[in-house]
């Protein structure tokens, strides 16, 4: 059977790996592994999290609920804005981005996407019939490149996708930035189309900053947030769009009315209301970001970039190892790495890691020493 053209001219996503994959292929026990290559959130999910899930076993012989207005009442007063402005998804961020697709893309339309950066967009748009049109990052100095992103847009241009913390990077767009994008993505402000700025804030607690106050200046916003980073909920694939109730409300006419599970919904319930644990989350992981930075940037034969968010990303061009060759010598040693060869706009000496509890982030730093011989 052949596949749709769109289909098969799609390059696969390229996941982390998981435990059972690095216990089985080299011989380690699932339980010693340490993992590095997901951008999890190490220290599991809320207390209360796990009570709600526990008390709502009994019902997952029932269909959810198709009204999820509480969870977005909390939702929005997380991010400091009204619930018409929220939108929840099932399948993570991914189902926010699948929905965009659906609702704004026709086929022939581009979407932008500055290389390196989270490759999923491309894998959800390209089937609709988008084309993408690469703009870069400068990662000589870590900063997104403005003037390719500004020169990438044409009157064809019906989406952009600003990463901020960018992901694999780990930096951040300045409002600064944002804005000439934003106004030439809009005609009522003079711009060459109209087109919606898609900002992906998947990372947005451990930057201790929002782009949420542009809402108010511009409509052409779409701010994307996960639960699956600093709450503890990646198993649970929970995300939450935020946007101008006009955008939400037509994706509402595209959006799957049961996406949430019964488990995802008391979860996600649970879990944004607990705020303590939220703070706490926080609070570790840049504790563990700083720990790993600060260490790895001792060392002599690799750069480190200084990330905002829970992961950061590590050049070895100096070591004498591409990233496949590297990432194979930590799962040796039980430990999960992300080889960065399958980022657009990176080549083969860049791999990625993320946050791990204090004494895992020591045994990661003594495995990359004894490695590179630092």
């Amino acid at each position: 059977m052949k596949a749709r053209k769109a289909v098969e001219e799609i390059d696969p996503y390229v996941p982390g790996r998981s435990k059972e994959e690095i216990a089985q292929e080299f011989g380690v026990k699932k339980e010693d592994i340490i993992k590095l290559g997901s951008n999890e959130n190490p220290w599991g999910p809320s207390p209360k999290a796990l009570e709600a899930i526990k008390e709502e076993l009994n019902n997952i012989n029932r269909y959810p609920e198709s009204d999820v207005e509480l969870l977005k009442k909390e939702f929005a007063r997380y991010s400091n804005v009204k619930p018409e402005n929220i939108i929840i998804g099932g399948d993570g961020a991914d189902e926010i981005l699948d929905t965009l697709a659906k609702t704004f893309i026709e086929k022939g339309d581009e979407f932008i996407v500055p290389l390196p950066s989270y490759m999923y967009y491309e894998f959800l748009f390209k089937p609709y019939g988008a084309i993408p049109n690469y703009a870069k990052w400068n990662l000589e100095t870590n900063t997104l490149d403005l003037d390719s992103v500004l020169d990438a847009i044409n009157e064809k241009t019906k989406m952009l996708f600003l990463c901020s913390p960018n992901n694999p990077t780990g930096a951040l767009i300045t409002q600064d930035e944002f804005r000439p994008i934003l106004e030439k993505t809009n005609k009522s402000r003079g711009g060459v189309c109209d087109a919606i700025v898609v900002i992906d804030e998947a990372y947005v607690e451990y930057a201790e900053g929002t782009n949420v106050n542009l809402l108010e200046e511009y409509d052409n916003i779409f701010i994307i947030r996960t639960m699956s980073k600093v709450m503890g909920l990646a198993g649970m694939r929970i995300g939450y769009g935020i946007s101008s109730p006009e955008i939400i409300e037509y994706m509402h006419r595209i959006k799957p009315v049961f996406s949430l599970t019964k488990l995802s919904y008391v979860a996600a319930l649970a879990t944004i209301r607990d705020t303590e644990y939220i703070e706490e989350s926080i609070k570790k992981g840049i504790e563990s970001r700083e720990y790993l930075y600060n260490e790895i940037n001792k060392m002599k034969s690799v750069k480190v970039f200084k990330s905002y968010s829970n992961f950061m990303l590590i050049d070895i061009h100096n070591t004498g190892y591409t990233a496949a060759e590297l990432t194979r010598e930590f799962m040796k040693r039980g430990m999960i790495v992300r080889d960065c060869t399958s980022f657009k706009g990176i080549d083969e000496y860049y791999f990625r890691i993320s946050i791990c509890t204090l004494e895992e982030d020591k045994k990661f730093i003594e495995a990359m020493k004894d490695i590179l011989n630092e």
